[in-house]
Parts: C-alpha cells; structure tokens; sequence
C-alpha cells in the first residue's frame, strides 16, 4: 500500500466500483454483494459500500476481503442495522492494503472524510492544548499551545479543555512567577508590566531577576509539572520558615502565596492517582439507543481534565464495537497515553494496540481493569459518561418540545430539523459582513456557523435590506449548485432574520429570484416600544406582525437564536474591523513580505511616507534590491 491518504485513493476506488445504471431500477441487497465474491481474495483492505445513488453507507476494514464481504451475502443473522445497511446497498468499492494496520488507518480517514450513515462517528476531532515552556530563550515563557509540536521546549498535556489550562496557568504564574508575554514585548519592555505588580511574574524583562534565580524558577515549575509537588513544596516550607526566622517577611508572605497556589492547582485537579502516572481512561455508558464516551488524561499522576464525547450510533452497536471505532478516530490526530484503560475489550485490541504504538513510537497497552485503583478511575469516568448523558438526554427532550412549539408557533408542517438565523453587522455601512448560525434538535451546529463579506459595490453604505439580500442569495444559490434536489440535511426547515417587515421581504425576494419558495421564512424585531421582552415576529406577505405570549419558553428560545446570531454577526465584524485597522498600503505591493514592510517602515518611519519616496531613496534601504525598489516606486506612482 502506498498511501493510507483517502483523496490519493479516490481514483482507484472509482475504477474498482460498480458503475450504477441511471435508466432503470438499481438491484440492492444480498446479490448485489454476493456478486463480487469472485473477484475478491484473502488479502486485508478497505470497502466502501454505497446505495443506488452512489452515496457511501458504510466504510469498513477486514483481514480477509472476500471472508468479511461474505459475511454480508448470508440471508440471516445480521442486527436490524446491519439488514437495513444491506437492504441498502447497490455497489462497493474496494482497496486492497499490505497489513490490517494500514487497512485499520485508511478505513479511519475514509470515515473522517466522508462521515458514512453507518458508521459510527467521533463528531468533535479538535485537539488538546498544552502548557508549553519555551526553551528557545534565556527566559523561557510559559504559555497555552495548541497543534503541533515544532517550537523548542517542553510540553506538559494534554489538558482536557482551554478552560483549565487557563487555571492551571493563572495558578503557575501565582507560583512560580514565569513570564507569559511575547518575545517582541518581551525585548522591548523598559520597567515592569502589571503582571509584576499583581505577583505573576518576576519581571527578567528588566532585570528584576538574574538569569540562574529564573532558571531556578523554571526547574520547580518543571518538576512540578512532572509530578514531582511534593519536593517543591517541601523547599518552599522550608524556604518560608527561614525567611520569617530572619524577620524577611515579606519574603515569607510571597513563598506562602506560592505555595498556596500549588495547592489550588492540585485541589482543582480532584482524584490524582498515587499509582497510575501516565493514562488515558476511556469509559462508555449507551442508553436508549445513545452512546457517551467519556475521556479522563491522567499525566504525572496528576488529573488534567476530561471531556465527554457523544458519537453517533446506529442504536444497537456492541459496547466493543463503539469504543473500537472510537479509539481508532479519537488517536488519529492526538498522541495516545502509554497505558488506555477501557471500561469495555474491544475486539481487535491487538490491532489497536499496533496502529497506536506506531503512532507513539513506543508501546501503548490497552487494559480493561477489573480490581484495584485503576478499576476506581474507571468508574469513576463511567459514572460521569452516564450522568453526562443523562444531562444531554434531558436537554434533548427540551429541545424537542421547544422545536415543537416553535413549529406550533409559526405553523410549520413539523418541527423543524435545521434553523438558520441570518444577521448583518457594520458601522455606517463600513467593514459589512453578514453572519449565519445554525441550530437544530442538538442545539447550535457551531461547525455550521458561516460569514459572509458583503461585496456589493452597488449598495448604499448601511443598506440593511440590500446587505441581507445579498447574503441570502449567496447562500442559497450555492445550495442549489451543490443539490437541487434537497437530498443533504444542509436546507434549512426554517429560515429566521433579526429583522423587521423590510427584511423580510427583501429575503423572500431574494429567494423567489433563485427559485427557492418553499423555505419558511420569520423575521424578528423589537417592538414599537423596544422592550427586548416583546418581540415581534413577520411573515412575507403579511402586513400585520404577531406575537408570543410574554413568558413562552419559545419565546424565550427564538430571542437566544436571534441573540446568537447578533454575538456571531458582532464578533465577525469587530474581527474585520481590527485587521483592517492594521493593514497598511505596503500589504497590497506583490513582493513586499512581512520582513521588507519592518525595514521600509523602519528606514522611513510610516507606510506614508514610503509610498511618497523617491526611487533612490527606496534603493537605498536595507535588504530591497533594485529591481523591488523599482516596482515599489512604479505600485504607488501609477504604474502599476
């Protein structure tokens, strides 16, 4: 196998499935599969098994190709999943790999690429921060990192959220009092920051603290990282009733402080393990046909923090077969614990086991406890996957039935599975964006959010109706490109604008110009007296606003919509209106990169002043050649 990249794959894939008549009716189901059965060997792979509209229904590896396909063409014995996948099925494609390894990558990156019905699927796959102490100067900086690994020094991680390395690091600085701030201000400081005054930081960017005494620092904050608390904070008791025996009490107070924020690190960090130092502890609780899987990082026999992942499911998936497809998603981009204790076996752990350890590149076990303290943190991630769930299953029925009173309200033809709320944010017309959020039975589909720069040249500055236009068109002429006949869950049911009657109209026209008239569409505005708890609401065509009663909790759920698309529209705004305010006339001129704009700016003191030089003046800067200063003088003087 030469690549277990899916899309450097694809074209053989194509050239190895069945091609699907589009003129009559495409046979499906056991004798579809049975029919490959001749032309598939032993060897280890991937399929892909599709319906009679070329869609992927399911991705799957096997150690034997033609053993696992024949599995499918038994007429019994399959799970009500496995029988409707089946019934289903019109073609499959097929990738031949050297090892079950290489079939078990590829087999992960196809479902990540095309998220397949019957799968299931890991839906979060953002990775973990880190606390990262930069090594690559005499002061290192202590900082969140998030990605990979290239900048010199050590990482401590992975922290289950941004949250708690922000505390972790706020207690850090209060102990061990390590610079956080860029090597630029860094360089360039001249007395002390507040973070000196507040007692964060021991201020080496002035000389506050020789280059040993902070390297000193940074040893306990490394130590401390590693597990090793309980040293530092025997020296800093100790270091403290000296100082207060030489009546250095002020001293005394400072190395107190320090070693109270030690210990509020370690409170934050609840149960730490005297005999499991590095581990990951994965626990799954289904219910009702839904699945959490919870992750505990356990790192220096310190707790960093968990996170609860809710993957999609068929409904009657074996525990094994869930944390399976889990692990093999969940490690494809993060680096795996040496030890993974699971609450569940999984059926090809020595599989996982090798795809992991190539990854680490030293061995990672996986371990199902039954007794002991590593049983207890199974538990207790256990417990906190069912009360996780529990918690999303009640707020899944609330949603429910606000959905339902929504379709209620706006009569709807039933409750709607995906809202988009669309907002426009400017100051006079400058720095426009249109925003949109997306919400449905999960509540907000942030990974649907959109912007959208407004680009029309014919709008008068502060043109809401003409600005809501633009981006409703925009929107869904792309839909009707990408599929005009509504099979993808991107269609909205219901389509709400932070607006009043002439947004709403301007909308409906945009989309009867596109041909889109079937889309529910209900603008949301202040009442006459502007009290945010009396909204009115629009419909195109009719003259008249309605109302919800005053304390309707569908009332209250369309205002969080509208207010989620106001802080969306807001934030993307000021985004561009920042970095425009930061752009200078050199941005535009080709040639001229980060390195060449500090040396004109430097050589000449404002980006004004440089588009005013002089050819030999331009010349004569450091590190631009004649034939750049010539093009730069030509940008800025017409000759372009």
């Amino acid at each position: 196998m030469q690549s277990t990249d899916p899309t450097s794959e694809q074209a053989r894939f194509e050239e190895e499935g069945a091609a699907v008549p589009e003129h009559r009716e495409v046979p499906t189901g056991v004798s579809v599969i049975r029919g490959y059965l001749k032309s598939l060997d032993d060897r280890p792979g991937v399929y892909r098994m599709l319906d009679a509209k070329a869609e992927v229904l399911y991705v799957g590896k096997a150690r034997s190709l033609r053993k696992r396909v024949a599995s499918y063409a038994k007429l019994t014995g399959h799970s009500a999943r496995i029988g409707r996948m089946i019934s289903s099925t019109a073609s499959m494609m097929f990738l031949t790999t050297e090892t079950e390894t290489e079939a078990l990558l590829l087999e992960q990156n196809l479902i990540k690429q095309l998220k397949p019905r019957y799968n299931v699927l890991l839906r979060d796959d953002k990775s973990f921060p880190n606390i990262l102490v930069s090594l690559e100067t005499d002061f290192p900086q202590i900082k969140k990192h998030r990605g990979a690994k290239r900048e010199k020094g050590k990482y401590y991680g992975p922290f289950a959220s941004a949250g708690s390395v922000n505390r972790t690091l706020n207690q850090l600085q209060k102990a061990f009092l390590l610079r956080n701030c860029s090597d630029s201000m860094f360089d360039s400081r001249t007395r002390p920051c507040l973070l000196y005054q507040i007692k964060r930081c021991s201020a080496p960017c002035v000389d506050y603290i020789s280059q040993g005494d902070y390297a000193a620092l940074v040893k306990d904050a490394d130590n401390f990282l590693q597990g090793k608390s309980t040293k530092v904070q025997e020296d800093l008791a100790a270091e403290m009733a000296e100082a207060s025996k030489a009546m250095e009490f002020e001293r005394a107070a400072a190395l107190r402080d320090r070693i109270r924020a030690m210990a509020h690190v370690q409170s934050a960090q609840g149960i730490n393990p005297e005999g499991v130092e590095e581990a990951d502890v994965i626990a799954l609780h289904q219910a009702d046909g839904q699945a959490c899987v919870q992750v505990f990082f356990f790192r220096a026999n310190q707790n960093w923090g968990n996170r609860a992942y809710f993957p999609r499911t068929g409904g009657n998936e074996d525990p094994g077969e869930v944390l399976e497809a889990f692990l093999a998603q969940f490690y494809g981009n993060k680096e795996p614990a040496r030890l993974i204790l699971l609450s569940h076996p999984v059926q090809n752990d020595d599989l996982l086991t090798e795809a992991l350890t190539m990854q680490l590149g030293r061995r990672v076990a996986l371990s199902v406890p039954q007794r002991g303290e590593k049983r207890l943190l199974v538990e207790q991630a256990e417990r906190n996957a069912r009360e996780a769930l529990a918690r999303k299953m009640s707020e899944s029925a609330t949603q429910a039935k606000l959905l339902d009173g929504l379709a209620e309200a706006f009569s709807l033809e039933a409750a709607p599975e995906r809202i988009e709320v669309y907002d426009n944010s400017h100051i006079q017309g400058a720095h426009a964006v249109g925003a949109m959020i997306v919400a449905g039975p999960e509540g907000f589909l942030k990974s649907s959010y959109r912007k959208f720069n407004i680009k029309g040249d014919s709008l008068t500055p502060g043109d809401d109706f003409g600005m809501m236009k633009e981006v409703l068109e925009r929107r869904f002429a792309r839909l009707m490109k990408e599929d005009p006949d509504r099979q993808s869950d991107q269609w909205p049911d219901l389509v709400l604008i932070d607006g009043g009657a002439g947004q709403v109209s301007a909308s409906a026209e945009a989309l009867a110009e596109i041909g889109v008239e079937d889309v529910a569409i209900v603008g949301v505005a202040k009442g006459v007296d502007r009290d945010a708890g009396k909204e009115e609401f629009y419909r195109p065509g009719v003259a008249r606003p309605f109302a919800l009663p005053h304390r309707d909790p569908v009332l209250y759920f369309v205002q969080r919509l509208r207010d989620e698309a106001h802080r969306f529209a807001i934030g993307t705004h000021r985004a561009k209106r920042a970095k425009a305010t930061t752009r200078t006339p050199l941005d535009e001129v080709p040639g001229v990169g980060a390195a060449r704009k500090r040396a004109l700016l430097a050589h000449f003191g404002s980006a004004k002043a440089v588009t005013r030089a002089g050819l030999t003046d331009l010349k004569s800067v450091p590190g631009i050649s004649e034939a750049l200063a010539e093009q730069i003088y030509g940008f800025f003087n017409g000759e372009r």
